[in-house]
């Protein structure tokens, strides 16, 4: 048992697992403010898609919640701020050092919770990046207490989480639009991305041969760089870097949530503690020197972890070298093996929906004032920059990205929108960045298909706008407003 013990034991990874606890418990903060804050209005008893309601027809088998014992907001946003409270404690490093079986159930407790809103959270919580951050969560369940050394074969699996990450992205893209293939596709990208970042701009204004660069760079990272991975170091810390690298410029390129960040964190597992060391504090690096080695049982069970999440890959391999690729697909209620990928198609031409309100009785009146309600993070009015929001996820913004590009997403959700923005209700108001009506009920309410493209360097130069924007005409609505209905 000692033979076993001391080789499933990895000591020189112990800053890999400080850094993937630390990290992931961030970004479990990140995710549990963004319940705290977004909950209510979108998923709320009297929310864009009520929870009791979905609640009432949905399968606890088919998506597993604690939810499905009891509901209220209350209940709701009270679970969201302990899963701030046990993140903010993993983070500074206090979960850490308490004893294993209370360590495990912190992280348990973590996945748990955040399981129980992405498994109800319908189309809002239908993004890659949840079932992510719950995957690398449940594995974060077995990597221990800081005075015992790492799991190893607990660290391999987070290396298999990366590869599959990259690999199944860019699988998903050179088997998708012909612009991956032909090295173009970032030539529209940085312009139709969902979310564009402070320096989206300068990105997209590249020369065309530094974004064929790009896109090879992307390809050589997401195909070719995973399998490096699993080679002995230092080829392995080569290719993490590789990956930390390439995530890096899509932080800085634009806003995907805490996807970016996310894998950065999962990379930290094929990085030495020596490459480690030339980027973290000393005491991050070293370990205890009383450091013990990796008990028995857990030992065992980091063997059936591995055993489970190899019985777990088998669909998503076949996914992977299937034609018919499925991008971010959890093949279980539990989501604990995922396939990853996106944007297999790029869009050549940016669309908005603009959501517009007006206190006039008539809305065909020609001199009817319409005034924009202008969201936090997506393209609105042509002078604003685009914001840096990542890790944080504005998923009102995200979504509205899609209404244009798909029937699929203008679902009852998006009327329901235009209905609680029309009756002025206070809790969907804070999810807007400017409200034209300043609290108060507008009379009707519509949405306009708008067309964007960024300003030239010229342009930009004498008008000081990053957007040119012109009508495509109305989209929905107009919708009947409350201050209306309270009018003589």
């Amino acid at each position: 048992m000692e033979t076993l013990t001391g080789w499933l034991s990895a000591p020189d990874l112990w800053a890999a697992r400080l850094i993937l606890q630390r990290g992931l418990g961030l970004l479990y903060l990140v995710a549990f403010l963004n319940v705290v804050n977004q909950w209510v209005p979108l998923l709320g008893e009297r929310g864009l898609l009520p929870t009791p309601r979905h609640l009432a027809r949905a399968e606890p088998r088919e998506a597993p919640s604690l939810f499905h014992r009891a509901y209220s907001d209350r209940l709701a946003v009270g679970l969201g701020r302990v899963g701030v409270a046990l993140s903010a404690l993993v983070v500074v490093g206090v979960v850490e050092r308490l004893p294993a079986p209370l360590v495990m159930g912190v992280w348990a407790a973590l996945w748990a919770l955040y399981l129980s809103y992405v498994n109800i959270g319908q189309i809002f919580y239908a993004f890659g990046w949840e079932s992510l951050l719950l995957e690398a969560g449940f594995l974060a369940i077995w990597l221990g207490p800081r005075d015992t050394a790492p799991p190893l074969l607990v660290l391999w699996l987070f290396r298999w989480l990366l590869f599959r990450v990259e690999f199944g992205a860019g699988l998903i893209k050179i088997r998708g639009d012909p612009c991956w293939r032909d090295l173009t596709c970032l030539r529209f990208h940085h312009e139709t991305q969902p979310i564009p970042g402070p320096l989206s701009w300068w990105f997209h204004h590249l020369p065309m041969p530094l974004h064929r660069v790009e896109v090879a760079a992307n390809h050589v990272t997401q195909l070719v760089v995973p399998f490096l991975l699993f080679a002995p170091q230092p080829v392995a810390s080569v290719a993490a870097a590789i990956v930390v690298t390439t995530q890096g410029w899509l932080v800085v390129s634009g806003n995907f949530a805490w996807l970016n960040a996310t894998t950065m964190v999962i990379a930290a597992a094929a990085l030495s503690g020596e490459v480690l060391g030339w980027v973290v504090p000393d005491a991050w690096v070293t370990p205890p020197d009383d450091l013990a080695a990796l008990p028995a049982w857990h030992a065992i069970a980091s063997i059936a972890l591995a055993a489970l999440v190899t019985w777990l890959s088998v669909p998503v391999v076949r996914n992977l070298v299937s034609r018919k690729q499925r991008m971010n697909a959890s093949f279980t209620s539990l989501r604990l093996v995922n396939t990853y990928g996106a944007f297999g198609s790029i869009s050549k031409e940016r669309y908005e929906v603009v959501i517009e309100g007006t206190l006039a009785r008539d809305p065909r009146d020609p001199e009817a004032e319409w005034r924009e309600y202008q969201f936090r993070g997506k393209p609105g009015e042509p002078g604003r920059r685009p914001p840096q929001v990542a890790p944080y996820h504005l998923r009102i913004d995200w979504l509205l990205w899609f209404v244009p590009l798909s029937s699929a997403y203008r679902g009852t959700w998006f009327r329901a929108l235009l209905e609680h923005l029309a009756s002025g209700d206070p809790a969907v108001r804070r999810l807007v960045r400017v409200d034209p009506f300043d609290g108060e009920a507008p009379a009707w309410v519509r949405a306009r298909r708008f067309r964007y493209r960024y300003t030239t360097r010229a342009e930009r130069r004498e008008t000081g706008d990053w957007w040119v924007r012109s009508s495509a005409g109305e989209f929905a609505g107009p919708v009947r407003g409350a201050a209306l209905d309270a009018g003589p």
